[in-house]
């Protein structure tokens, strides 16, 4: 068996925000320092390989030394460059989805440990609602403009199931943090797991030497 380091699991934060519009020119730095917080805390960012607010995303998240993961509407790089006139820099590696932005969207999510919410449009608004709904951790960053900032009397009015997991913060280092703090703690009987996980080739070896011991 081999023993894994539980304390170095990366998580995937997804960010998700405006690719283009008001909150893009007043928000990105903060999008950029969420990213950069991502990193810094040894996890990795997930956006839609995107303009806007989630390109400064991944941008910071690569500055500050991370690792980026970007999920396309595209089937092909071709496509998403040409169709889509989407960008590859910053990213560690895109998943071409072929799914366009509403599949590319749930799939994006659900591979996510938590999403982000900064500045944003219906876009935005669309995939804090897919995260609630497939109750996954969520951090809305609050003062960065368009959907984020109505996103809480939102979330107060309608009142959604597993209201425990939606953090809303103004500064985005703290938010990172207190997403990770809860992250850690939701995952903690998966992190137990992992702390005696086993390689399956060596299973196999001891099979073999086994079959062999008894002729």
């Amino acid at each position: 068996m081999n023993q894994i380091n539980i304390d170095g699991y990366k998580f995937s934060i997804c960010v998700s925000g405006a690719a283009g519009g008001v909150t893009v020119k007043e928000s990105h730095t903060l999008a950029e320092r969420i990213g950069g917080a991502i990193a810094k805390r040894g996890h990795i960012t997930v956006t839609g390989a995107t303009v806007g607010l989630p390109y400064y995303a991944a941008k910071g998240a690569k500055q500050a030394g991370g690792t980026s993961i970007g999920y396309s509407p595209a089937s092909t790089v071709r496509e998403h460059l040409r169709k889509y006139r989407l960008p590859c820099n910053y990213f560690d590696y895109i998943s071409y989805t072929g799914t366009q932005y509403m599949g590319r969207d749930l799939t994006m999510i659900q591979s996510a440990d938590a999403v982000i919410c900064v500045g944003g449009r219906l876009g935005t608004l669309n995939e804090f609602i897919i995260a609630v709904e497939q109750h996954k951790v969520v951090g809305v960053l609050i003062d960065s403009g368009g959907s984020s900032d109505v996103i809480q009397e939102l979330v107060e009015i309608l009142q959604p199931q597993f209201n425990h997991l939606i953090v809303f913060e103004s500064n985005p280092e703290y938010l990172v943090e207190r997403i990770t703090d809860i992250l850690n703690h939701e995952y903690k009987d998966i992190k137990q797991d992992l702390s005696m996980c086993f390689d399956w080739m060596d299973d196999i070896d001891d099979t073999k030497a086994l079959k062999s011991h008894n002729g």
